[in-house]
């Protein structure tokens, strides 16, 4: 049996759901859907297109500024307002590279689609040196695909899960920093979130998984000093190929222009990595986060317990249509998504109203909120103000 720490609610208590329906309801779904096909794969190379575009625009616009400023000269408000531009135009096609491409593809999503080109299967997408080519980033293509296909996903809410962010924040709520800094902190961290936390953490994961295959012990914290082993692949493999590509090579690539739009350049992929990681934070935090999800202290038993916990452990913002999903990531659909790991994204739209018509039926609720709603929501438990629910079991 279990403990359910709940407000009062008109929702079916976690131990009375009939989780055997349950997942009869759920495979139904997918089953009626069917396998991907290549119009599934063509919608990727859509999103992958608009990703591109995004980039490249982002990108030609420096190009263009520094052009009319060495020969025309332009003011300094308007000069700066198109940079902004141009950082979100960068920032947005980073964003789609990893969300609305990596993401799917490393879960298989596009596998089974009849003689799809090898570099869009999880076996050889970003492998070797196609990782500069398909995914550039600050994380290791092979310690993400682990760290979140494998141990988020299979163990959502529980001990085992690294991303579980009131047990990754619990150092802040114990501490003695005052409320007021500790929103500074959570502000800063959105802002560098994927160098300071992602990056080192999917590394600790990963080899935490080889060490425990080697019977040793596991690394606890993570280790940013390059004198030890893991500190030095991280710099190594995870920090400095990223940062010379986008800190040095691509602003070095406006030299025509002059040492100033190198100088100009430089700022503008610096801003473009902020709002990056901010675009990134926003959509992915708070998919699991927040006062009204729920977190577990044992592994689940069967599948429909699993599907049971993806629901009552995630939640959707607003979906439909590709233009708002795509500058969502497509993670406006985690329930489904969870439910599901390796579908094509184009099949969560078709999915989504026919999972929220089962929870209906089972009374269970389904979370659906704006992005922004839930963010609020998100830093409100990473401050402290409020804590995840929990099934206990006893």
């Amino acid at each position: 049996m279990s403990k359910v720490e709940s407000p009062t609610s008109t929702y079916t208590p976690y131990t009375q759901v009939n989780k055997e329906l349950l997942a009869i309801d759920i495979e139904t779904i997918k089953e009626n859907i069917g396998l991907p096909t290549k119009e599934d794969f063509q919608h990727l190379l859509k999103l992958e297109r608009w990703g591109r575009i995004a980039t490249f625009s982002g990108y030609g616009l420096i190009a263009v500024l520094s052009l009319v400023e060495l020969f025309l000269g332009v003011s300094t408000l308007f000069f700066w307002s198109m940079a902004i531009l141009s950082a979100v135009l960068i920032s947005t096609g980073n964003v789609s590279r990893w969300s609305n491409v990596t993401h799917p593809i490393l879960h298989g999503a596009y596998d089974k689609v009849p003689n799809i080109p090898k570099r869009y299967t999880k076996r050889h997408f970003a492998k070797g040196s196609r990782r500069y080519l398909d995914w550039l980033d600050w994380i290791k293509p092979e310690a993400w695909a682990y760290e979140h296909n494998i141990m988020h996903h299979y163990h959502l809410g529980e001990e085992d899960d690294p991303d579980c962010v009131q047990r990754n924040a619990g150092w802040l709520h114990s501490s003695n920093i005052l409320k007021p800094l500790r929103y500074v902190l959570v502000f800063v961290l959105m802002g560098t979130w994927k160098f300071l936390y992602y990056a080192p953490n999917t590394l600790r994961i990963l080899a935490n998984k080889k060490r425990k295959e080697e019977d040793k012990l596991t690394i606890s914290h993570m280790e940013w000093n390059p004198k030890k082993k893991n500190g030095f692949e991280l710099w190594m493999d995870y920090i400095l190929p990223y940062a010379m590509i986008k800190f040095i090579v691509i602003p070095a690539l406006f030299i025509p222009f002059g040492i100033t739009a190198v100088f100009n350049a430089l700022i503008i992929v610096l801003i473009a990595e902020f709002f990056t990681n901010v675009h990134s934070f926003v959509v992915i935090v708070p998919n699991h986060s927040a006062g009204d999800i729920y977190m577990f202290d044992q592994a689940h038993e069967g599948q429909g317990e699993f599907y049971l916990r993806q629901i009552m452990g995630s939640v959707n913002y607003n979906t439909g249509g590709d233009v708002r999903d795509f500058f969502h990531g497509w993670l406006n659909y985690q329930i489904e998504h969870h439910l599901f790991p390796n579908l094509p994204l184009s099949q969560y739209q078709k999915m989504q109203p026919k999972v929220k018509e089962i929870c209906e039926k089972h009374n269970i609720e389904y979370r659906q909120e704006s992005v922004f709603r839930r963010l609020k929501k998100t830093i409100d438990l990473l401050v402290g103000n409020t804590k995840m629910l929990s099934v206990h079991g006893v």
